[in-house]
């Protein structure tokens, strides 16, 4: 009688996950779910800090998708950095939430995980890299950097729009970020060309090339530095957008429904420039690689 061959796990099943994982995985949630909790119900509710919850999931969503790599990864313990690195997270964790540092007190996670991955071996931590760096856009920046950095993108957005509405033939002026279109005046918020934004979306287009995955390393490194001016003219088109919308039907409408879309229109934007400036790099590497 032929024997059956074993039936092959279904996709869709949960795989087995050793207990050591598990217990790790455990008492980091255990140790940051207070944090996170605070930071939700504080922070992160703004709409400035919005992205916090989303990078945070996304993150997560990337660890499970490379667990097997981590998982399956060669035993090469590196306990001579492992060691001072944990301790280092946890210092940096007690120092940060006794004190309300957020940037310390969730900035920890990343040397924390990191010691973690290292008890493992090297191989682990380079197959869950990504991940791990992209835990850094979720990370609370101080205050005074925001404002240092926010001011500029400010007036630099508000010139942009002042002048391409000028040249669109638009009754539009300019004093400092507050717009004057007709008989309605309008201030660039931080919410809408900030440096939490800039985040955001070079969060989103870092993650975008990560999911692509190109071979050509010239094409992965332009297009990473392609997303901060891709980031900016997304900024501008979104404070056109209101703009236009507060010119042609009146403040209600830029403030209210019509305002949350055009933070809908910010990310598609930025989503399809990231996407042209994509395929304009390959149709280079192509013609570089033909010629």
């Amino acid at each position: 009688m032929a024997l059956t061959p074993p039936l092959s796990r279904p996709a869709w099943s949960v795989p087995h996950v050793p207990g050591p994982w598990v217990l790790v995985a455990l008492s980091v949630v255990a140790m940051y779910a207070q944090s996170v909790w605070d930071l939700m119900h504080g922070i992160w509710s703004t709409s400035e800090q919005a992205h916090g919850p989303l990078v945070l999931a996304l993150s997560a969503a990337l660890f499970w998708l490379r667990r097997d790599n981590i998982i399956g990864a060669p035993v090469a313990p590196a306990p001579r950095v492992a060691w001072p690195l944990l301790a280092f997270a946890l210092l940096l964790f007690v120092f940060g939430r006794s004190q309300g540092i957020l940037i310390f007190e969730m900035g920890s996670l990343l040397p924390l995980l990191a010691a973690v991955l290292l008890f493992r071996g090297p191989a682990a931590l380079k197959a869950s890299a990504f991940a791990l760096f992209f835990l850094f856009f979720m990370i609370p920046l101080p205050g005074p950097v925001v404002d240092a950095v926010t001011q500029p993108m400010k007036l630099s957005v508000s010139y942009v729009t002042e002048h391409v509405l000028f040249a669109l033939g638009y009754p539009i002026s300019r004093n400092g970020v507050l717009l004057q279109i007709a008989q309605y005046q309008l201030q660039v918020a931080d919410a809408c060309a900030g440096l939490h934004t800039l985040f955001t979306l070079e969060a989103m287009g870092l993650l975008y090339l990560n999911v692509v995955r190109h071979a050509s390393a010239v094409r992965n490194i332009t297009l990473a530095i392609l997303i901060v001016p891709i980031s900016f003219a997304a900024n501008v088109i979104r404070v056109i957008v209101l703009t236009l919308i507060t010119y042609h039907w009146g403040d209600e409408a830029g403030q209210g429904f019509l305002h949350g879309f055009a933070g809908l229109v910010l990310f598609l934007a930025a989503l399809v420039l990231i996407m042209g400036a994509d395929s304009l790099l390959r149709f280079g590497v192509k013609k570089a690689i033909t010629s």
